[in-house]
């Protein structure tokens, strides 16, 4: 049975849809400043410090724990790749960074529709570059990602070994959206249980992220579609009254069968990116303490 705790994120995604519903014609600036509230279920993780900075022309923020030890995240946050920001996002970040004793780069990148893809994709690889650039081993970098940015960190691995790049030592993504088709039969097993995704809801935002010129069978786009070979360690954390649970069990088979080692944890009756409850539920806290250890055992080896 979920916490009382955890009924908050539950209790933000109902609020959000009365909204959403009251004002069927909200202006992109309205709806983005309703995801921003992502930020008020997060309880500020302690003894961690925050920079804002620039990666070339790319807003990010960099979050560093009192005790980090070398190895850099680089965090790509999640919002149908159209909402969502470093600002909605830094203190859930900030926690994984504490918990994996790493600093997080944070990063800013162009959204959709005013930026279609691939800009996300470009931002986040211009910044994983710099990282590279700036002597960082490889295998001392994860990929760090939700919901959008869960997919938009695979869809950096596969760019970076189209482009020659090595990989990162691990990826780890919470409610990754990996299906741009909204394929996966848990659309409609729990349609009634999901407060955020639906099948309509995708629908609606693949057009604003591919926009004229992108392709739903681009496999960088759409990871569900890849050929995984080559990728690093993954671990994927999904709540189980998510609408992508399928989409993550496809893709764990998938990657299995390809020889990628991936992991994928199916945490019972929680909703969409439950992790934001950083600080606050225990279901939140014991997820991201799981990753920490788990990034800790594939960045320091």
């Amino acid at each position: 049975m979920p916490s009382q705790e955890s009924t908050v994120l539950s209790d933000l995604y109902r609020d959000w849809a009365r909204r959403m519903a009251a004002n069927p014609a909200m202006s992109m600036d309205d709806f983005r400043a309703l995801f921003e509230e992502w930020a008020t279920v997060t309880a500020p993780p302690p003894d961690v410090a925050f920079e804002e900075a620039f990666v070339g022309d790319i807003p990010v923020t960099w979050a560093r724990p009192d005790d980090s030890a070398a190895g850099i995240l680089l965090c790509l946050h999640g919002g149908g790749y159209v909402t969502g920001s470093r600002a909605s996002h830094s203190k859930l970040f900030g926690h994984i960074a504490s918990a994996a004793g790493s600093t997080a780069m944070i990063v800013d990148y162009r959204r959709a529709p005013e930026n279609p893809y691939p800009a996300a994709l470009d931002d986040a690889l211009a910044c994983y570059r710099a990282v590279l650039d700036s002597g960082m081993p490889p295998e001392q970098i994860a990929f760090v990602g939700d919901s959008a940015g869960g997919g938009l960190c695979i869809g950096v691995a596969l760019a970076a070994q189209r482009d020659g790049l090595p990989q990162p030592g691990a990826i780890f993504v919470m409610s990754p959206w990996l299906d741009l088709s909204a394929s996966g039969a848990s659309y409609d097993t729990n349609a009634a249980v999901d407060l955020i995704v639906s099948r309509p809801v995708i629908q609606g935002l693949v057009p604003a992220l591919l926009g004229e010129h992108g392709d739903i069978d681009d496999p960088i786009a759409n990871p569900i579609l890849a050929d995984p070979r080559g990728l690093p360690p993954i671990l994927i954390h999904v709540g189980g009254y998510e609408s992508f649970v399928d989409d993550s069990r496809a893709f764990e088979a998938k990657a299995k069968h390809a020889g990628v080692s991936i992991e994928l944890e199916i945490v019972p009756e929680m909703q969409h990116v439950f992790h934001f409850l950083a600080g606050t539920a225990p279901e939140a806290d014991e997820a991201i303490q799981r990753a920490g250890g788990w990034l800790k055992a594939r960045l320091y080896r």
